[in-house]
């Protein structure tokens, strides 16, 4: 298997892994449980009270839940703002990495050169890695806030758990930075072969011009031996 099929094969796995990363940030943004907390009230009756970046969620054991959405923005805290910017870059990022990195990668073609796929499907990469740091961030501060509040014995008011919707953005986010960094590394390495083929090259072109020369004087002086061998029969 040649070098190119290997990084060909690697490219297109490296696509898969970002695409189900960014599906997987993607798949928070509707996902209603970050934050989930559980009360126990009179009998046969418990309360569990959800929510996300966009709105407030309860339930209770007869199945009937209700959400309302956050109604100011204005209202809401910094870092809970912070977290929405954060995800939302990361998903654009992501979908135009996606775009350059098809446009980029060796299986399809459409790039042009060599140099030019390099160039393409390292910005892909780099978006990719951008996009996946910033949802790391916001996933991370999100999850670290709702720990500190749980753990803090001074917080009187209601305490909540980490969610299954923070759990998914780490495990997308971490798939987008890991195949951007694999992407940024596929993309100088044809620059690397390339300039060590060059430098070979060079190096050898003395020693095969020297050779050339030796062989054509031979030549001629086998060619003279051979005509003056002629002339004097």
């Amino acid at each position: 298997m040649g070098y190119r099929t290997v990084v060909m094969y690697t490219e297109i796995g490296c696509f898969v892994v970002c695409v189900a990363g960014w599906i997987l940030v993607c798949s928070t943004m509707p996902t209603e449980i970050w934050t989930w907390s559980e009360v126990s009230g009179i009998v046969l009756t418990t309360s569990n009270y959800f929510s996300n970046l966009w709105k407030d969620c309860v339930s209770d054991s007869t199945g009937v839940s209700d959400c309302k959405g956050i109604p100011s923005l204005f209202a809401l805290n910094w870092d809970i703002h912070m977290c929405r910017a954060l995800i939302i870059i990361s998903i654009i990022l992501a979908f135009f990495g996606s775009i350059l990195v098809l446009v980029g990668m060796k299986c399809t073609k459409i790039g042009g050169s060599e140099i030019v796929n390099a160039k393409v499907t390292f910005a892909g990469g780099m978006n990719y890695l951008v996009g996946g740091i910033c949802a790391m961030v916001a996933f991370s501060y999100y999850g670290n806030k709702i720990r500190s509040e749980f753990d803090d014995p001074n917080y009187v008011e209601q305490k909540f758990e980490i969610g299954v919707g923070v759990f998914l953005g780490w495990g997308g986010s971490t798939l987008l930075v890991t195949g951007g960094l694999i992407y940024s590394i596929l993309a100088g390495l044809p620059k690397s072969c390339r300039t060590e083929t060059t430098y070979t090259r060079q190096t050898r072109s003395p020693a095969d011009s020297r050779a050339s020369t030796i062989s054509e004087i031979s030549s001629a002086t086998k060619t003279t031996r051979t005509t003056a061998s002629n002339a004097y029969v």
